[in-house]
């Protein structure tokens, strides 16, 4: 650790008999553990933590107020931007804000496209946390086995929109282009590819003694701490939240998906440790595999038709007011949407997952030792864009 990184406050605390003195400690803002550029301003008597500071911004971009002086085909450049690990989500929830003011229908075929797209983007981001949440606590192996899976996905996403991390597939009323000549095929066969290759890397992370012996019972999240802190996403379904806006406010083809004798279903555990966040990761991936393989059967079945509603060049949302939240892979991915009848949005204002999932950090780490913060933070899975916005 830096000099820069290390502050000494003065002030003797008697333990035991003994005089320590508290120390405050700034991980970050460039700190392998961080994720990002955030900054952790933790105060420690020895190895115990007494008080913990999240400290955001270094990555603010000011995306809300960039999105005031774009037209809406242009602020959906941006919005996929600020979750850069669930891109194609964050896309669809802002198309799908301005088409409620607009009164569109979107074609049934766009609708189940966009609803495989957001799942194959869920499990792409799930991966990523399952892989380089070991990688944190010493283990790199899980992190190639997560980036080979990833990449059977990514081949078919990239396929579809010609972007590997930036999509844009999304437009106002639909979709870039239909599906390509034998693409669903393909989604199947990576999907499944994924499916079996699954158990080796459940075996490395959950079924690994080092990690359970980390994560098991460390940086419990008690449910009140959730509802107080509007904590969401399997963060909060790890503490036994059993709230997933698909099911519970359906959007897109969820309503279908997630009806009795679908293969929706929602992944809680009670313990609210960081292992059980990771076995909520683990488990949700298991069920958009399943919901995708849903989707492209369903695909199968519709007729040909159009992706996309025709509007006019110059896009204008009618003037009025709209919320809508999605469940993106992280939580809640809310926008609010103000138009005064121009071609760019008045205001819209993101209610991202990560920024509130972060807040609760300042509850969870006083009482630990500076040993476990590292897994208590890794578990969080945030993305340091989607809390500066």
């Amino acid at each position: 650790m830096s000099a820069g990184e290390l502050d000494v406050t003065l002030g003797a605390a008697g333990v035991g008999g003994l005089q320590t003195t508290e120390m405050v400690l700034n991980i970050g803002p460039q700190h392998p553990a961080t994720h990002g550029v955030l900054r952790l301003r933790i105060t420690a008597d020895g190895e115990r933590i007494t008080a913990a500071e999240p400290v955001i911004g270094y990555m603010h971009r000011g995306a809300e107020k960039l999105f005031e002086v774009r037209d809406y085909r242009q602020i959906l450049v941006l919005a996929n931007r600020h979750d850069w690990l669930s891109a194609f989500n964050n896309e669809v929830g802002v198309a799908l804000t301005a088409e409620h003011l607009l009164g569109l229908e979107v074609p049934e075929r766009a609708t189940w496209t966009r609803t495989l797209l957001s799942e194959l983007g869920r499990v792409l981001n799930h991966l990523m946390f399952l892989g380089s949440y070991p990688h944190e606590l010493g283990a790199i192996t899980p992190m190639f086995h997560a980036f080979r899976e990833r990449e059977e996905l990514q081949a078919v996403m990239e396929e579809f929109s010609g972007g590997r991390m930036h999509y844009m597939a999304t437009r106002i009323g639909g979709l870039l282009h239909d599906l390509p000549q034998g693409w669903l095929d393909r989604v199947d066969a990576a999907v499944e590819t994924v499916r079996g290759r699954m158990p080796d890397l459940l075996g490395l992370t959950l079924g690994n003694e080092i990690l359970q012996s980390r994560t098991r019972g460390v940086g419990v999240l008690p449910l009140e701490q959730v509802l107080a802190y509007g904590v969401s996403g399997p963060i909060a379904r790890a503490s036994g939240l059993d709230v997933d806006l698909r099911r519970d406010e359906p959007y897109l083809a969820y309503a279908e998906l997630f009806a009795e004798g679908g293969p929706g279903r929602v992944v809680t555990r009670e313990a609210g440790d960081c292992y059980a966040r990771l076995e909520v990761l683990a488990e949700q991936i298991e069920v958009s595999l399943d919901l995708a393989r849903a989707c492209t059967a369903r695909l199968r079945e519709l007729p040909d038709g159009p992706v996309s509603t025709k509007l006019p060049k110059v896009l204008k949302v009618p003037e009025g007011s709209h919320y809508l939240a999605t469940e993106n892979p992280l939580g809640f991915n809310g926008y609010y949407l103000v138009s005064r009848g121009e071609k760019a949005p008045h205001r819209l204002k993101l209610r991202s997952a990560s920024f509130n999932n972060v807040q609760v950090l300042g509850r969870m780490l006083p009482g630990t030792v500076v040993a476990d913060m590292v897994a208590i933070l890794g578990s969080m899975f945030f993305v340091v864009g989607d809390v500066d916005r």
